[in-house]
């Protein structure tokens, strides 16, 4: 089984990837990280400040690979970030997509507005921020709001966290 995970900034991605890891033994794949070695080691002129359309571009080629390869050897495999665009099935046959559960996370405008101060208090709990000042609510609610309208656009599995963030958030991935 395949998962992918994204979502905008801060609703949770590699939490959720780290809390499958534990509960189901599935290995993650960050794509982050996967970008800072590619950038790191020079392998691109991308930056981690770089337009998210050009980095999706150049990640979700090797990233899809990733996945065929890890389906193909009857392997699990969770990934995620923000770079898994919208429209990720039609890379896949049906051979391929059968394998492959996707979500994506969003925040409420009002649940961002109740739980500010809780969503930067938890931006470090599993990996930690070098610079998270550009994490403004505005720009959360921003971003959660393209990323509502881009899954109703494309018909995308996405989980809502609007009243409370649910601790529960795993198992609404295989209903």
């Amino acid at each position: 089984m395949i998962i992918l995970i994204t979502g905008a900034s801060h609703t949770g991605k590699t939490t959720l990837a780290q809390r499958l890891l534990e509960k189901y033994g599935y290995p993650y794949l960050s794509i982050d990280h996967l970008k800072m070695g590619l950038i790191r080691s020079k392998n691109t002129l991308l930056t981690p400040t770089s337009d998210d359309m050009d980095l999706t571009e150049y990640l979700w080629p090797i990233v899809r690979e990733i996945v065929k390869t890890a389906i193909e050897n009857k392997q699990n495999l969770i990934v995620e970030g923000c770079y898994i665009p919208f429209d990720w099935e039609k890379n896949f046959d049906e051979n391929y997509l059968r394998h492959i559960k996707y979500i994506c996370l969003v925040m409420s405008e009002s649940y961002i507005k109740n739980h500010y101060h809780d969503i930067r208090n938890y931006a470090n709990t599993v990996e930690y921020r070098l610079d998270d000042s550009d994490s403004t609510m505005e720009t959360l609610i921003h971003d959660n709001a393209d990323m509502l309208k881009m899954c109703l656009l494309y018909h995308a599995n996405y989980f809502l966290i609007d009243n409370d963030y649910p601790l529960d958030i795993d198992l609404h991935l295989f209903d």
